[in-house]
């Protein structure tokens, strides 16, 4: 479980969290708290002195609903605080979380290790050629499962079998990703992506059958979501107890990345975890 993150390799025989940098104005949870680069760079220090491997830096809100951000201003957005990450955090892995291959390609001039696209190649569909035209084939490519479209992914998701139906989908577009040269796939099962909170905790329950049947690592992203607003009946600024408790529970299904807003908390998780883990 070893990534190459264009020279840099990520390990991933034990857990690691990736800290959530929202650059939006209108994110569900942290909008509008990262105003200027300054901000930005403050809160990715404090994420990766608390114990984060990676960063995701993102320009455009994928929150039920939202709208859509022009491709100029989400580069304006992201790029200029990737080369800073790039020059003050150098050996931080930095993903960019988009769907565009023009700003994900200004990521990549900019310092990013690792793409991350809520959309499969599905909203862009320059965005898979550019993949293949790369001419280094160790840009980590983060494969999200999403029915719909943010603006109407949660109107009425229905699945005959969500955790099935999620799978054949991975095993698809992974055989796509291999055509086009592109090798260290994570898998993320796109939890609040067009998923009701039964198919949401179908698919947490079953986790593990993802890596299992692949042998591609899953990354949760979980932290702070309906699922568990919903369940607990709390807004999302009193939900860290509740992600707490649902990591635990990624954990003990093999999830090998956390992307998170609270980094302290993930790892402190991390730990009880692999201490239980080496309970007899």
């Amino acid at each position: 479980m070893t990534l190459n993150c264009r020279g840099q390799l990520l390990d991933l025989s034990r857990p690691r969290v990736m800290g959530i940098l929202n650059l939006t104005p209108d994110s569900f949870y942290d909008g509008g708290w990262l105003e200027t680069p300054d901000q930005a760079l403050r809160q990715a220090e404090e994420m990766l002195e608390a114990g984060a491997t990676l960063l995701d830096v993102g320009g455009a809100s994928s929150r039920p609903g939202a709208s859509t951000v022009e491709t100029q201003e989400e580069i304006r957005r992201t790029a200029p605080v990737i080369a800073r990450l790039r020059r003050y955090f150098p050996d931080a892995i930095l993903s960019v979380d988009t769907w565009r291959a023009e700003v994900a390609q200004a990521a990549l001039d900019a310092g990013v290790s690792m793409l991350n696209d809520i959309s499969a190649g599905r909203l862009d569909s320059t965005l898979y050629p550019w993949l293949q035209n790369l001419p280094q084939k160790n840009l980590p490519y983060i494969l999200m499962h999403m029915q719909g479209q943010p603006q109407n992914m949660q109107l009425d998701p229905h699945y005959q079998d969500i955790v099935t139906e999620v799978l054949d989908f991975f095993i698809d577009e992974i055989k796509k990703l291999h055509t086009l040269g592109i090798n260290d796939i994570l898998l993320d099962p796109g939890f609040g992506f067009g998923k009701t909170i039964a198919h949401n905790y179908a698919l947490l329950k079953n986790l593990s059958v993802f890596e299992t049947v692949t042998a591609k690592p899953v990354l949760v992203g979980i932290s702070r979501k309906s699922m568990i607003c919903k369940v607990l009946n709390v807004n999302p600024e009193n939900a860290l107890n509740g992600t707490t408790a649902a990591h635990m529970l990624a954990l003990q299904q093999g999830a090998r990345i956390l992307r998170v807003h609270d980094v302290k908390a993930a790892i402190e998780t991390i730990k009880i975890w692999e201490q239980w883990s080496l309970a007899t």
